[in-house]
């Protein structure tokens, strides 16, 4: 009997040795190849697509209409894919909220980019007590922020999942003359 308990703990030791390389391994590739990356979120270019600008010399005041083509992506360097929630792109003058965007939930393949165009129309009526809004019409230049966050989850193996948040923020000037988008500066943030 001694030989034939022998042989059972031998293969008790080889199937555990087998299972221990075998999650060793997917530990492994879970922490190199399949290891979580910062998703990448750009403002490519932002446009000007519409603007109309009245001044009322009377009251001291400008009405406003101004709507931009905002174009965005977001790269995807994991070898996994990228699910992503809903999410909104927002105007803003001056730090207050003056324009949103919808941006539908999605994925995002594997070392893939994908592309967003999104229309920015800026709410006039937040503008109107605005103080600023006058004198920057009256220097020629309207400094606009575009903030856009994506929120979503990396998941690596099937079983490991990577809540992730990126962010870009970018600072530009409208001309009103001219009506073009000046340069841009733009900072990006990504969170595991």
């Amino acid at each position: 009997m001694k030989a034939g308990s022998g042989k059972g703990v031998k293969i008790c030791l080889v199937v555990s040795a087998v299972l221990i390389a075998i999650v060793l391994l997917f530990v492994i590739l879970g922490f190199t190849v399949f290891k979580a990356k910062h998703p990448i979120t750009t403002v490519d270019s932002v446009t000007l697509k519409n603007l109309d600008v009245n001044l009322d010399i009377l009251r001291l005041r400008v009405d406003l209409n101004v709507t931009l083509n905002v174009d965005a992506s977001v790269e995807n360097p994991n070898k996994v894919g990228f699910k992503y929630s809903d999410s909104t792109a927002l105007l803003n003058y001056r730090g207050k909220l003056i324009g949103e965007a919808p941006l539908p939930a999605g994925e995002i393949s594997s070392d893939e980019t994908k592309g967003f165009n999104l229309t920015l129309t800026i709410m006039a009526d937040r503008l109107l007590s605005d103080s600023q809004l006058y004198s920057d019409f009256t220097s020629g230049t309207l400094p606009l922020n575009t903030f856009l966050t994506i929120s979503g989850k990396v998941n690596i193996l099937g079983f490991i999942k990577v809540h992730v948040v990126s962010s870009s923020s970018c600072d530009f000037a409208v001309d009103i003359s001219n009506k073009t988008v000046g340069k841009q500066e733009c900072q990006y943030k990504t969170k595991l």
